[in-house]
């Protein structure tokens, strides 16, 4: 039995069309869309990333229960690094500021 051809060639952009896409975005926009074109993660595989996910000594992504639940590690871009790191202080500035405003305490996986 013969694998089946698919009936449409997926669209591909090259790369001066993905750098035009990208020139357009700035901010978190930027970052998440960059985070997907350069270490090749689904939208939803984004947007789940936690800072323990992130290994900047080692340039890795780990994915966790991404397509069928699996995991896997994938490269992060070293240009991406210093912009990742950037996010994750503001984003830990803003739960310091959430925290003295007794705001942001939510329970995390594992602990109850």
């Amino acid at each position: 039995m013969r694998a089946r051809t698919p009936r449409r060639v997926p669209v591909v952009l090259t790369r001066d069309e993905v750098r035009g896409v990208l020139a357009q975005l700035d901010g978190e926009s930027w970052l998440v869309s960059s985070l997907m074109y350069g270490a090749g993660l689904r939208l939803s595989e984004c947007l789940h990333l936690r800072v323990q996910d992130i290994d900047f000594s080692g340039n890795e992504v780990t994915v966790r229960s991404g397509k069928g639940g699996k995991d896997r590690r994938t490269m992060l871009p070293r240009t991406l690094g210093q912009p990742l790191r950037a996010q994750l202080k503001r984003a830990r500035s803003v739960y310091q500021r959430d925290l003295a405003d007794r705001l942001g305490q939510c329970p995390t996986p594992g602990r109850a």
